[in-house]
């Protein structure tokens, strides 16, 4: 039976997870640590957790991470993300003399949002100028949706921004129409069904309405890392075990999206 392996830091979505878990019959193990108990690694460990965590403990556990590379929107076919997205470097970035949306493509390490030009990301000098960053036109996301997928089936899904903020109403819940999840699960599907479209075996896709452009891919990220909105905890954590493979295990569609640890 799998173990869920949690981080020291409770959350709503982490405590979402273990009630989840227990329910469904896993082991469930909270670290308060970098350090993991002893066995844990033989107990088929499924990590929900931040990056850096994942880092210091998937090695010790036997395990690879999931997740998709940092090419993996500007490769994208244009149909599917309506706008223009490139890989490039902090140091390139830096030079752009236009309004852009620039984001590092891991960890938060300046501001992922829209710049008058690159003079104005004014990033920590300490940041290499090869650091990886998303380079894109700016667009509007008027609403987004998130979905957990395994296998190209997306297994639950979630409101999760409108307008600038939390898709959340005045009682804490996630809020949409039904017109706006039938437009957002189509737009999924469609992705799905694309054969020039490369995924990840278990990964979280986010898909918004763009303004004057219509529905969208807004980015894909690991599911191990990811925020659940109001998605149904019990159909994210089959996705978070096909996300955490055992080193033993891996195929080698598998070895094209494993997390590599700098």
């Amino acid at each position: 039976m799998p173990t869920l392996v949690l981080s020291h830091r409770y959350s709503s979505d982490s405590n979402a997870l273990f009630t989840a878990a227990l329910k469904a019959g896993w082991d469930v193990e909270r670290l308060h640590t970098f350090q993991c108990p002893e066995g844990l690694a033989a107990r088929e460990p499924v990590l929900y957790g931040e990056t850096l965590l994942a880092d210091a403990i998937a090695g010790e556990l036997g395990i690879a991470l999931l997740e998709p590379d940092a090419a993996w929107l500007p490769d994208l076919p244009a149909r599917h993300r309506l706008r223009e997205v490139r890989l490039t470097t902090l140091a390139e970035a830096l030079t752009l003399h236009e309004r852009v949306f620039v984001k590092p493509t891991d960890e938060k390490c300046f501001p992922a949002r829209v710049y008058a030009d690159g003079a104005a990301i004014d990033p920590d000098p300490v940041l290499p100028p090869d650091l990886p960053v998303l380079v894109s036109e700016p667009v509007v996301f008027e609403v987004e949706f998130r979905f957990f997928v395994r296998g190209r089936e997306a297994l639950t899904l979630s409101p999760y921004i409108r307008g600038g903020e939390l898709a959340r109403d005045a009682a804490g819940d996630w809020e949409a129409d039904t017109a706006e999840v039938e437009a957002a699960s189509a737009a999924l599907r469609a992705l799905l069904a694309d054969p020039e479209v490369a995924l990840p075996p278990a990964v979280v896709v986010d898909v918004g309405r763009m303004a004057g452009r219509g529905w969208g891919v807004v980015e894909a990220n690991p599911a191990w890392a990811s925020g659940l909105c109001g998605s149904d905890p019990a159909r994210v954590l089959p996705v978070l075990r096909r996300a955490t493979v055992p080193q033993a295990a891996l195929t080698d569609e598998d070895r094209r999206w494993i997390r590599r640890v700098a």
